[in-house]
């Protein structure tokens, strides 16, 4: 594997990871439209994505997705929900990513791939939870815009610009890193805020942290 051959690994790996934690219906559906079309070559064990089926399922969610990510209460329910979703297809697309490997190669990928989609899920879900505390709706959708911006544009870079894709992408981390401690405080108040609506903990406890 040459050493474009071997950014291009690492880029795809990364990337879809990185852009699971954000919308995963939108990574599986245009991996599955553009390799379909040809307009990118993936590795064989990438290849499902590209199914009919595959493609109409995600975009059939990736549709469902965009509705309700701008409504602020539901999008908190949603978030929480998907927890349990990006994650784990996090971490597979990211081992399915490097092709046909070693298989203990293709776990610590996964693992590192599933620590990374955790990143940018808690970076999403925390920074979605301070701005749903805003009473005006348009700030709700200007953040979910510009998600599935970076997205898209998060995968066509990794095919186009690997290298700046792989730049940005670090960058990414060390911000989400300093941001950590607000992002937490977000996600906090989710939790209270659910919880508040099963009757697990009092309206008062609410607020921001």
């Amino acid at each position: 594997m040459g050493v474009q051959d071997l950014l291009q690994t690492l880029a795809l790996s990364a990337g879809v990871a990185w852009a699971s934690g954000i919308n995963v219906y939108a990574v599986l559906g245009t991996l599955g439209l553009a390799g379909s079309f040809g307009y990118v070559n993936l590795p064989s064990t990438l290849e499902v994505v590209q199914g009919p089926v595959f493609i109409g399922a995600s975009l059939l969610m990736f549709v469902v997705q965009f509705f309700m990510d701008k409504i602020p209460s539901v999008d908190i329910f949603w978030d929480a929900l998907h927890t349990f979703i990006r994650i784990p297809a996090g971490a597979v697309l990211a081992a399915s990513a490097v092709g046909e490997v070693d298989p203990a190669l293709m776990v610590a990928t996964g693992i590192i791939g599933g620590t990374i989609t955790v990143a940018t899920h808690a970076t999403k879900a925390g920074s979605r939870a301070l701005i749903n505390t805003s009473p005006e709706p348009f700030s709700n959708w200007a953040a979910s815009f510009t998600e599935d911006a970076m997205v898209l544009g998060g995968l066509w870079a990794i095919f186009q610009y690997p290298v700046v894709f792989l730049g940005l992408f670090l960058l990414f981390i060390l911000i989400a890193c300093l941001l950590l401690p607000k992002l937490i405080r977000g996600i906090r108040a989710v939790l209270r805020r659910i919880g508040a609506w099963f009757g697990v903990t009092s309206a008062q406890q609410t607020g921001p942290a």
